[in-house]
């Protein structure tokens, strides 16, 4: 493997382990209109960052 590919690796594995955090950070919010308000607001783009990286490894531009 090259230096980038293990780059790129590290980070899914990053990514993936950040989201899985915040997943359990989350679950352990009080169980009320505040916690719920919150946690959504945090899962929605904490989980997304891991998706969003796989994205832009997999484009590949049109030139």
């Amino acid at each position: 493997m090259t230096e980038k590919e293990l780059l790129i690796q590290k980070m899914k594995v990053r990514t993936k382990q950040f989201a899985l955090d915040i997943i359990a950070f989350c679950s352990q919010l009080p169980k009320n209109h505040v916690g719920y308000r919150i946690g959504d607001q945090l899962l929605r783009p904490g989980t997304s960052v891991g998706a969003n990286y796989r994205a832009s490894c997999r484009a590949r531009s049109q030139a």
